[in-house]
């Protein structure tokens, strides 16, 4: 089974989708008649990466090439499996071929994980920092859902929930006057995302016996008493032939059948 290449780009898909929620987040500043606006940029690391640009940019000469705040940073903080979520690992999701409609295209159920992430928001001073802050907190419930494509083979979306869990202030301004100073408010973010194994094709085969067996007692191991059997007429059908159907009794006594026309043991 190890071995089998199968890259769905599910973790993927799951970080974009979050950094999504927060690409269009900006701040204004009023000053007078006028009001400046500003969008606040958004990009994938640690903030401790930010952090050390900054007291960087704080020690040259040249300052035009410093990061600018407020900014937001978020980052993956880890996975877990979530027991809680787990369906029938046997089950199959099947779905026909958007390129070609004969064919069948399969995958067993996916696995459930968590995904952790970090959301930074950094800034130098505090109204910027709560600006940002109260546009994201009242989104999330504490969760809010987004849905994502996660196999286009299969055409499987998803809606899975993004969960607020916790929201941290740090404020460690030391040092002399002309230290900069950062305000950092993190917020701990989890994903519930699917991961989904190799997709397969599959052969469409034509069903052409149907069998079903009753049985009196309402017991779950009750003996069957009564076959019925039914197939199409002739047999060698295909799916897009004209045909009938052949209907065949049989009875169970003492475990064996019997056909209810002739009598006779089969």
């Amino acid at each position: 089974m190890l071995g089998t290449y199968s890259y769905n780009e599910i973790f993927r898909k799951t970080v974009i989708g979050f950094g999504t929620l927060f690409n269009n987040i900006e701040i204004r500043r009023v000053s007078g008649s006028k009001t400046e606006v500003m969008k606040v940029p958004l990009a994938y690391g640690p903030k401790d990466k930010f952090l050390a640009r900054l007291a960087q940019a704080g020690t040259t000469a040249d300052r035009s090439t410093q990061i600018s705040l407020p900014r937001l940073s978020f980052e993956i903080s880890g996975f877990s499996y979530d027991s809680t979520r787990k369906v029938s690992p046997t089950q199959v999701i099947r779905h026909v071929d958007n390129n070609d409609g004969s064919k069948t295209k399969k995958s067993f159920m996916p696995v459930p994980y968590n995904v952790d992430f970090e959301l930074a928001i950094l800034s130098k001073n505090q109204d910027d920092g709560l600006q940002i802050l109260e546009q994201i907190l009242p989104v999330f419930q504490p969760m809010f859902n987004i849905t994502i494509n996660l196999v286009d083979a299969i055409g499987e979306k998803k809606d899975f929930p993004i969960t607020l869990n916790s929201v941290n202030y740090d404020d460690d301004y030391e040092g002399d006057f002309t230290t900069r100073r950062t305000l950092i408010y993190t917020l701990s973010f989890t994903a519930k995302t699917y991961l989904y194994g190799p997709v397969t094709d599959v052969s469409s085969k034509v069903i052409k016996t149907a069998i079903v067996d009753t049985a009196m007692a309402v017991d779950t191991t009750a003996p069957r008493e009564v076959r019925y059997q039914v197939q199409p007429d002739p047999f060698t059908a295909d799916a897009d032939d004209n045909f009938g159907f052949n209907e065949i009794y049989s009875e169970f006594t003492d475990g064996k059948s019997r056909n209810p026309t002739t009598g006779q043991d089969e």
